[in-house]
């Protein structure tokens, strides 16, 4: 059987995110980020999915994951907070955006498998007041939006994908499609 792990940084929609990829037909867990390389190895998940919270990257105390687990081979869907924290561990920046990014917003996607079949002049639905001003190196930027360079990221080599905005959310057209590109892969 097929398994997807989700670690929970405390967002709004982590159900959520769960449940569209339990309806996408693949079983799932919610964990806390707490949890051990151990535990993922012994879950043993086609793909882990960082869901979004209310965290700043940079901040003391900020929620992270042991490091161990992006040393899994395992491929990572960031979804807002857990895109962020993907940038910052692999070697980006993300900064504090002077205002808050939050509601519809018209996005660009640009060639990528993620992005696979989903119409390129699309809506996303953001909500975040953090921003990735640079992306790791080995990462390229494949959406944009007026007000975010970097509303998705994704590495070269196809094992870590990032997203500001919530694909989980009706608002986000066609968010299903993009989860299930991530499963489907």
């Amino acid at each position: 059987m097929q398994k997807v792990l989700v670690i929970d940084f405390g967002g709004q929609y982590n159900q959520l995110i769960a449940r569209r990829i339990r309806d996408l037909g693949v079983y799932c867990e919610l964990l806390p980020y707490t949890v051990s390389p151990e535990r993922v190895k012994e879950f043993d998940p086609i793909g882990i999915v960082f869901t979004g919270g209310p965290h700043s990257v940079y901040a003391d105390g900020a929620p992270r994951i042991d490091d161990g687990i992006l040393k899994m081979g395992v491929p990572v869907l960031g979804i807002c907070y857990g895109c962020q924290l993907l940038a910052h561990i692999l070697g980006g920046r993300v900064s504090h955006a002077e205002s808050r990014e939050y509601g519809k917003m018209d996005v660009r996607y640009f060639e990528n498998p993620l992005f696979a079949d989903v119409h390129k002049d699309n809506v996303c639905w953001m909500s975040h007041t953090d921003y990735i001003e640079k992306v790791p190196k080995g990462f390229s930027v494949i959406a944009q939006t007026s007000t975010c360079h970097a509303a998705a990221m994704a590495s070269d080599d196809g094992m870590y994908y990032g997203v500001q905005f919530h694909p989980e959310v009706v608002h986000t057209l066609e968010g299903n499609k993009i989860l299930s590109n991530f499963l489907y892969a």
